[in-house]
């Protein structure tokens, strides 16, 4: 017999409006720090528990746009933000990446971001290439009880 591994929350993504506001540029409760030039955040749809996101303050769509203090501001937030997540959730290691447009796999191309990812041995299973599917094993919100002790003072 087949069971179901259910990811609802995945649907909100799927069938919600596309376009609009800039995610970004809105007040989120995501939120874990926040410094002149850049702030931190969970992401909404991650891809393993602990996804974070640093992003710059003033909506750019490029590296290319950011004068020198906004970089700084930006890639010192990128540096703090691994050191913090390693000391919160003990990872084996961490990707740190960006998509810069679309056709790079960008999903909100259109302000610029960094992805910080937590990653542990033996976490990637045969469920993404199976089943197009994630298994998270933490709420959102509980990641960000988890998180935010670890960003205070940031």
């Amino acid at each position: 017999m087949t069971e179901n591994l259910w990811a609802p929350w995945r649907m909100e993504y799927i069938l919600g409006p596309k376009g609009g506001a800039c995610v970004f540029c809105q007040p989120s409760d995501l939120e874990l720090a926040r410094r002149a030039n850049a702030f931190v955040c969970l992401n909404k749809y991650p891809f393993a528990a602990g996804h974070l996101l640093v992003v710059p303050t003033r909506h750019v769509r490029g590296l290319d746009e950011l004068d020198g203090a906004e970089a700084d501001g930006f890639f010192r937030l990128v540096r703090e933000t691994v050191a913090r997540l390693r000391a919160a959730v003990r990872p084996d290691g961490v990707n740190v990446g960006m998509n810069l447009g679309k056709a790079a796999g960008a999903g909100i191309a259109e302000h610029l971001h960094a992805h910080v990812v937590p990653r542990w041995n033996g976490d990637t299973n045969f469920m993404p290439v199976v089943a197009d599917l994630r298994v998270m094993p933490e709420y959102l919100q509980d990641t960000k009880k988890r998180l935010l002790p670890h960003f205070s003072g940031l």
